[in-house]
């Protein structure tokens, strides 16, 4: 079940680079998207049935446009912090606590933390995610994790977990 769900996936991700219908294109991409999911078949997914479920697609849907707003407005704080005569910032690491149960929930987690400036995920210990904060506003792990955690985590426990 794994190698069909990462084939189905590596086909449309060809299909979507090449943006074409030819025969040929189209047996290259069949060809190469069974080469990759019986070289990585083991190691993608970790339960192939939710992958078949419609409504984590709605809510998918749904974090596009909340992560674009949250990124949005991280980009104008950054720009602030750089423009400001006096660069008001106040780097550190915080340590955050998230509730997500699966390995990849934490690293989509971690990755739009990342891609949102102003912040940048260094390492996930278990529930425990290290944020490198351009402006640290709190220390404590409760009000550091409800600060930059709790904009991304519930959309993406309906996605993941």
């Amino acid at each position: 079940m794994r190698r069909i769900v990462l084939f189905i996936i590596a086909f449309i991700l060809w299909l979507l680079l090449t943006w074409t219908l030819n025969w040929q294109h189209l047996l290259v991409g069949v060809i190469v998207a069974i080469f990759v999911a019986l070289l990585f078949g083991n190691m993608f997914v970790e339960e192939p049935r939710k992958f078949f479920q419609i409504k984590r697609y709605f809510w998918f849907l749904v974090y596009i446009p909340l992560f674009l707003w949250e990124c949005l407005k991280a980009n104008f704080d950054v720009a602030y912090r750089v423009l400001h005569p006096k660069m008001p910032i106040k780097p550190g690491i915080v340590k955050v606590k998230t509730g997500l149960k699966s390995e990849v929930a934490r690293t989509m987690l971690a990755n739009s933390i990342t891609m949102t400036p102003g912040t940048l995920s260094v390492d996930i210990d278990g529930q425990y995610l290290y944020i490198h904060w351009i402006y640290v506003r709190a220390t404590e792990v409760e009000e550091a994790s409800r600060m930059i955690v709790s904009k991304f985590e519930p959309l993406l426990a309906r996605i993941f977990d």
